[in-house]
C-alpha cells in the first residue's frame, strides 16, 4: 500500500489531468450560438433564409423639403402640411394647457416640447438621457414620461420648458428583467383618472410573464398597479370611446405565419380583467401551432375589428374635434406604421374607423401616400406614427422616420 502523502499526490495529479481534458474539452467544443434578436423568433426553417426584416428610422431626421410631401393625400375638401420639422423620432404626443405639444420618441432618448412663437413653430428638446421615452401625457400642470422601467412625473412643467423640473417617480421596476422584445410604452390617461400603459411581449411569440402582453393602470397618486387587459401582444395605442367610456386599443398581431396572417386588431375592453388571447389564439380565430395546441379561440375576448395583416398599427385616437364634417364625430384614426414582415407591404397610412347605426366598425383609407414601392426595400418614404386631435379641431400625425408632425385640416381653417 502506497504511504498517505504519495496518495494524495497520486489524487491531486489525477484531479489535475481531469481538470486539464476537461478545460481542453472546452476549448475545443464550438461556442454555443448567439440568441436570435426577438423579432427573428417563430420563424420555421424555411423561413430562416427569408430577407424580411423591420427598418430603421432616420436617426437625425430628415427636412421636409427633402421629402415628397405632395405626393400624401386626403378625401376631398382636407388639407395636409408640415406643421413641425426637426423632432428626431417623433412618436407619441400630447397636449398642454397653454397649447404646447410633447413628443415623446422609442429610439432616442429625448422628449421635445413645440411651441408657438407668434405663428412659427419652435422644437426645443426639454428631456434628455432617458430609457425610450415613448409615451407623454399632460394633465393639470404635470406631463407624465413612460420610459421602458418607469413612469415619471414633472410637475409644472409648461412654465419651465428651458429649465424643466426634476423627476418624481410615479412607479419603477416596469422592466425588471431587460426583455428584448416590445418593452416601450403607450401611455394614456383614463376617465377614472389613472394612467393607463402596455407592456407588451418580450418577443415575437413566447409565454409572457403575468405583467407583460398587457395593458396595465397605475394610480398616480399611490403607486398601486392593476392589470386591465390580458393577452395583449403589443399595443401602442389606445383611448375612450366619449360616449361609451370603454377602452378601445390597437394591437399588433405575431410575425412568421404568412403574408395574410394573422391580422393585427382593434379591441374594445368592455370591463377590466378579459383576455385578448395572445400567446393562444391570434386574430380571434387563429390558434398558434405552438401556444394554441389544446385550446380554443372561444375562450378569449375576439377582436372588434381586423385591420390587415403585419400593418402595425400604432396610435389611435376619437376624433372629439368640430372642423370635421359632422359624420367624423366619434370616428376613430389609426397611424398605421406599416408592414415588414410580409412579401408586398402594406399600412403605411391613417386610417379612418367610422360606425355603422347597430355600432358595427368598418374602416377606410384616410390620409395616404407615404408608401411608394410595395416591394421595394424599404417601400416608403414615411412612416405615421400618433395622432392626436387639436383644439381647432384639426389632426396631427407624427412621423418617426423623418422626425416631422403634419396638420390635416378641413375647409379654409
Amino acid at each position: 500500500m502506497l504511504p498517505s502523502s504519495l496518495r494524495s499526490l497520486v489524487s491531486l495529479a489525477s484531479a489535475l489531468v481531469c481538470a486539464l481534458t476537461a478545460a481542453a474539452a472546452q476549448a475545443q467544443a464550438p461556442a454555443a450560438p448567439a440568441a436570435p434578436p426577438s423579432w427573428q423568433q417563430g420563424r420555421n426553417a424555411e423561413q430562416e433564409k427569408s430577407t424580411l426584416h423591420p427598418f430603421a428610422i432616420e436617426v437625425t431626421g430628415k427636412s421636409a423639403t427633402e421629402l415628397p410631401v405632395d405626393k400624401l393625400k386626403l378625401p376631398e375638401g382636407f388639407k395636409v402640411e408640415v406643421w413641425a420639422e426637426g423632432l428626431p423620432g417623433a412618436r407619441s404626443m400630447a397636449l398642454g394647457s397653454k397649447g404646447t405639444v410633447f413628443v415623446g420618441t422609442r429610439q432616442l432618448k429625448d422628449v421635445y416640447a413645440v411651441v408657438d412663437r407668434g405663428g412659427k413653430r419652435e422644437v426645443k428638446t426639454i428631456l434628455k438621457g432617458l430609457e425610450s421615452p415613448n409615451g407623454v401625457v399632460f394633465s393639470r400642470g404635470t406631463l407624465y414620461v413612460a420610459e421602458r422601467h418607469r413612469i415619471t412625473r414633472y410637475d409644472g412643467i409648461e412654465n419651465r420648458l428651458d429649465n424643466p423640473p426634476e423627476a418624481k417617480i410615479v412607479v419603477d421596476g416596469l422592466d425588471p428583467q431587460s426583455q428584448p422584445g416590445h418593452f416601450w410604452k403607450f401611455l394614456a390617461l383614463g376617465p377614472d383618472g389613472k394612467l393607463y400603459y402596455n407592456v407588451g411581449a418580450p418577443g415575437n411569440i413566447v409565454m409572457p410573464a403575468y405583467f407583460q402582453a398587457a395593458i396595465s393602470r397605475v394610480d398616480p397618486r399611490t403607486g398601486v398597479i392593476e392589470n386591465y387587459a390580458l393577452g395583449v401582444r403589443n399595443s401602442v395605442g389606445f383611448d375612450w370611446h366619449p360616449q361609451t367610456k370603454q377602452l378601445w386599443f390597437t394591437n399588433h398581431g405575431r410575425d412568421w405565419l404568412g403574408d395574410e396572417s394573422p391580422n393585427d386588431t382593434l379591441h374594445v375592453a368592455t370591463r377590466k380583467g378579459l383576455h385578448f388571447g395572445y400567446p393562444f389564439c391570434h386574430q380571434g380565430d387563429t390558434l398558434d401551432p405552438e401556444f394554441g395546441k389544446h385550446r380554443s379561440c372561444s375562450e378569449f375576448a375576439p377582436p372588434a375589428l381586423k385591420l390587415g395583416a403585419h400593418i402595425a398599427p400604432i396610435g389611435m385616437r376619437f376624433y372629439t374635434g368640430k372642423m370635421f364634417p359632422a359624420e367624423y364625430q366619434n370616428n376613430i384614426f389609426i397611424a398605421m406604421r406599416g408592414s415588414w414582415n410580409r412579401t408586398i407591404k402594406q399600412g403605411y397610412n391613417v386610417t379612418r374607423v367610422s360606425f355603422d347605426a347597430d355600432g358595427k366598425p368598418k374602416m377606410e383609407p384616410f390620409l395616404t401616400g407615404f408608401l411608394m414601392d410595395e416591394k421595394a426595400d424599404p417601400p416608403m418614404w414615411g412612416r405615421p406614427n400618433d395622432v392626436m386631435v387639436m383644439r381647432d379641431g384639426s389632426l396631427l400625425v407624427s412621423d418617426d422616420q423623418n422626425g416631422i408632425i403634419y396638420r390635416v385640416s378641413y375647409g379654409t381653417k
